[in-house]
């Protein structure tokens, strides 16, 4: 459903369902164009809907690029409601003098408490077990789905930004061994845990968790090579994004009894900067029993979710009212915009 009120307000589109409070809050400084469904837009369909727009609030689904950017000739902002921008091409945004934003902490905590949560359902059976007693097949306590604890095994975190962090505090309580493996270039060595380059840190850990972001130095960073260096009982845990991941590879490897098991909320499916990418999650990868999958839950914590729009939201109004953004990703190369 479109609300066009007052055509002279700057259009700002919002191309997934928004919570009420993002829309009275934009809509104080601008017409909206509003996906009120729950799928999202066709690229055709986006790019039709955002020709006069002069802001967008992009979400994961949405991919912008050249052949969008073209179409919206009044584009200012595309201010993300995410954390992780590889669907977005940043230099052409660049060259047009539009600004990107995303919202860089918001994510950080849920992301890493869903980690966790991944980590214990695929270390101790917990799907298979519900499924167990939901099919009236339990009588009482016998000996079956034993499973692996935490304590004392050696946990491998690789990418140590905020999420990696957050992810270590977290697994620290369990009474783990940590260490972590740093992808980028940028980042300094920490102290704690324990630094070991990539090879050493699959080799060592009993538990492998990603949270490194997509890009071409990570893409497929697990990959047949890369497996092949963890231990055979070792668990996969992917909270981050899916192409980080060689799903064929990981699905050779449980199959072949070289992979303990694979956790994942992301899936290569999802990455829209990837072309050619897979349309779907390999069906004898999501059939596997030592697999737990959840669909992109990383942030589905509702008051998280509403704070992520309301930052994006605030982005988007102090590029419209002529100022900067609270959280630019890029500085464009000309915005003359007009109070």
């Amino acid at each position: 459903m479109n609300v066009r009120v007052n055509s002279k307000r700057p259009a700002v589109v919002l191309t997934q369902k928004a919570f009420a409070e993002t829309r009275e809050r934009l809509a104080e400084h601008a017409r909206l164009i509003l996906n009120d469904g729950r799928n999202a837009w066709s690229a055709s369909r986006l790019k039709e809907e955002a020709y006069t727009a002069e802001a967008i609030m992009a979400f994961m689904t949405d991919r912008v690029d050249e052949d969008l950017l073209a179409g919206c000739p009044q584009l200012k902002v595309v201010g993300g409601a995410l954390k992780g921008y590889d669907n977005i091409d940043i230099e052409a945004c660049t060259q047009r003098g539009i600004w990107v934003t995303n919202v860089p902490d918001l994510l950080t905590v849920p992301t890493a408490e869903l980690a966790i949560g991944l980590t214990i359902g695929l270390a101790r059976h917990i799907v298979a077990g519900d499924a167990f007693v939901r099919s009236g097949a339990f009588t009482g306590w016998s000996p079956r789905f034993y499973g692996t604890g935490l304590a004392n095994r050696t946990v491998g975190i690789i990418g140590f930004g905020a999420i990696g962090q957050a992810i270590a505090q977290r697994m620290a309580g369990f009474d783990v061994r940590l260490c972590y493996s740093e992808i980028s270039d940028r980042s300094e060595t920490r102290e704690y845990p324990e630094h070991l380059p990539l090879h050493a840190l699959l080799e060592a850990s009993d538990i492998v968790v990603l949270a490194a972001p997509l890009t071409d130095t990570t893409l497929h960073l697990i990959n047949r090579e890369t497996v092949a260096m963890m231990r055979p009982h070792a668990l996969l845990i992917n909270p981050g994004r899916g192409s980080v991941v060689d799903e064929v590879a990981v699905r050779e490897a449980l199959l072949a009894n070289r992979l303990g098991g694979y956790a994942a909320d992301v899936f290569e499916m999802e990455d829209l900067s990837r072309e050619p990418r897979p349309k779907a999650i390999d069906s004898a990868l999501r059939r596997h029993p030592r697999t737990l999958f959840t669909p992109h839950l990383g942030s589905a914590v509702a008051d998280v979710r509403r704070a992520i729009e309301m930052r994006a939201a605030e982005n988007i109004i102090r590029v419209l009212m002529g100022g900067e953004p609270l959280d630019p990703v890029n500085r464009p190369l000309k915005h003359d915009i007009e109070c």
